[in-house]
């Protein structure tokens, strides 16, 4: 039998909401595959009050595949957002942002801020590095003073409407989606 497959899950069915790839895997076997083909970028959230966006950035960064979470700040979450893909997504927490900046150096990791302040400029025009760190703040206050010190650039989201600014968790994913149209679907020299 092949080593990846959970006997349990052949007996009783996978319920799970797992790509058919993924099915009747047991969940350190998907974590390995996945580990085998993640993303070189990472995303991080500070400054968060309503964590139920933490979830939904978890969420999306396994879906768009990225290396790590990161969590900047408070340490515990509502994990319901997550959809239960905390379980093969890596989040790793960071007491204070300047923990999470000594992080970011020492991994050699481009720090980019998105949020929608003066000077930011627009994401879709920018030439986001493949190896990179994504930070979000919270909708609202935005990324700290501090958080954005760390960054190289701060970009945002281009937005049309009558409102200031998009949710953070359908803001990471937006971002998250321009990384994967730059580094994954077009094709560069």
């Amino acid at each position: 039998m092949d080593p990846r497959l959970d006997p349990e899950l052949l007996k009783q069915g996978d319920t799970r909401n797992v790509v058919d790839r993924y099915r009747n895997w047991t969940m350190e076997a998907i974590v390995a595959d996945l580990d085998e083909r993640r993303h070189p970028f990472h995303v991080a959230i500070e400054n968060f009050e309503h964590d139920a966006n933490i979830g939904s950035v978890v969420r999306s960064a396994n879906a768009f595949l990225a290396a790590e979470v990161h969590i900047v700040g408070n340490r515990r979450w509502n994990r319901r957002g997550a959809m239960v893909t905390d379980r093969y997504q890596h989040v790793r927490h960071h007491p204070t942002v300047e923990d999470f900046g000594a992080w970011a150096a020492d991994a050699g990791l481009l720090v980019i801020g998105i949020d929608n302040i003066e000077g930011s400029v627009p994401i879709e025009t920018y030439d986001i590095p493949r190896a990179c760190v994504m930070i979000f703040g919270q909708e609202g206050p935005g990324l700290s003073p501090a958080a954005q010190d760390l960054c190289c650039e701060m970009l945002a989201i281009s937005q049309f409407g009558s409102t200031r600014s998009i949710n953070a968790g359908a803001a990471a994913a937006v971002a998250m989606h321009a990384w994967v149209r730059r580094h994954v679907f077009e094709q560069r020299p």
